[in-house]
């Protein structure tokens, strides 16, 4: 594993994220919604990891948004299950709180780096 925190949650959250797949596949025989939220609850974790080897702070910023969307786009997809009754409560609950912490530590990261680098290139100017 990777010594980011991130990098840890969002693997560990593909993982949840294709244990849903397969118990919606399997048990619910679900085959699109169920493909709509393999994609994005895969990509966050590549997406974290292509941050961490960002060339710039600017690239850092817009791969970790582009990872915040697919974040929020799983989010939408969880709800979307939950609403439409293909997963109960214990297949919803534990992504769901786990996309929920990705969602808050990504807006956190993206802030804090964006306050740093915009008060560097005021120091700089």
């Amino acid at each position: 594993m990777s010594e980011s925190i991130i990098a840890n949650k969002t693997y560990a959250f593909a993982l949840e994220t294709i244990k849903a797949y397969k118990y919606l596949v399997t048990d619910k025989k679900e085959f699109v919604l169920s493909k709509q939220l393999l994609r994005p609850g895969t990509s966050i974790g590549a997406n974290v990891n292509q941050a961490l080897s960002a060339q710039s702070t600017k690239d850092f910023i817009y791969k970790l948004s582009i990872t915040l969307k697919e974040s929020r786009e799983t989010q939408c997809w969880l709800n979307l299950l939950k609403d439409s009754s293909f997963t109960d409560s214990e297949i919803f609950n534990t992504p769901n709180s786990s996309c929920n912490e990705i969602i808050k530590i990504l807006n956190s990261i993206i802030l804090t780096t964006k306050e740093r680098f915009f008060e560097k290139t005021k120091i700089n100017s």
